[in-house]
């Protein structure tokens, strides 16, 4: 199967429904990245179909699972970004959102701002900092997909949220220690199973909030 016809199919199973230009500005991503990918090396999955997958839809599969509320007009930061996963999909998907990519690797800001040019993200900011020098409460959402534990993620990412902000992991499956060991002062609001298209390991997405 081609890439556009796997991404089209992977969409539809997740009830996503994309217009054919975004869906081309994914591809088009896809396309960027394995081209900085000869010389930056920015992910190990180099196999299309496989980026399909992987980069792509897993990141998109957050969608299904989060509210409306939480998306439209929101600012949202995704921290250690990496190659923008899974920042640049989900803003693309979602041109209403305002979001951030927060990365302290030079060469992979350097990615993203060349993917924001090329794709016209105008709902895109880059900041090259490492996450604890970022000024805090100023997201309404903080997203991490593989970036750390639970409680670094919160050691780390916690500050920038706003009063009532939350915090969203991507992770395989978080065990009952991760989980026990949040700082006092957080909670596991939810955890949501993630059925990505394609992708047979388990996807989660623990949703975490002050109390």
């Amino acid at each position: 199967m081609n890439p556009a016809s796997q991404l089209q199919e992977g969409l539809g199973a997740l009830g996503l429904h994309l217009s054919g230009a975004v869906q081309s500005k994914l591809l088009g991503y896809l396309a960027l990245l394995k081209k900085w990918n000869r010389v930056y090396n920015l992910t190990a999955i180099r196999d299309e179909s496989e980026m399909v997958t992987q980069h792509l839809l897993d990141s998109l599969s957050v969608l299904p699972v989060v509210p409306g509320s939480a998306l439209a007009g929101r600012r949202w930061a995704d921290v250690g970004s990496g190659a923008g996963l899974p920042g640049i999909p989900l803003a693309l998907a979602r041109p209403d959102l305002d979001m951030t990519l927060i990365e302290a690797v030079e060469k992979k800001s350097a990615f993203q701002r060349q993917a924001k040019i090329e794709l016209g993200l105008e709902n895109i900011a880059v900041v090259s900092r490492r996450v604890e020098e970022v000024p805090g409460g100023m997201f309404d959402a903080v997203v991490s997909r593989a970036f750390a534990d639970l409680a670094t993620f919160v050691d780390l990412a916690g500050h920038l949220l706003t009063q009532n902000g939350r915090l969203y992991a991507m992770k395989g499956l978080a065990s009952e220690d991760e989980l026990s060991r949040l700082p006092t002062g957080w909670a596991v609001l939810d955890r949501a199973r993630l059925n990505v298209p394609g992708l047979e390991a388990q996807r989660h997405l623990i949703v975490l909030e002050r109390v």
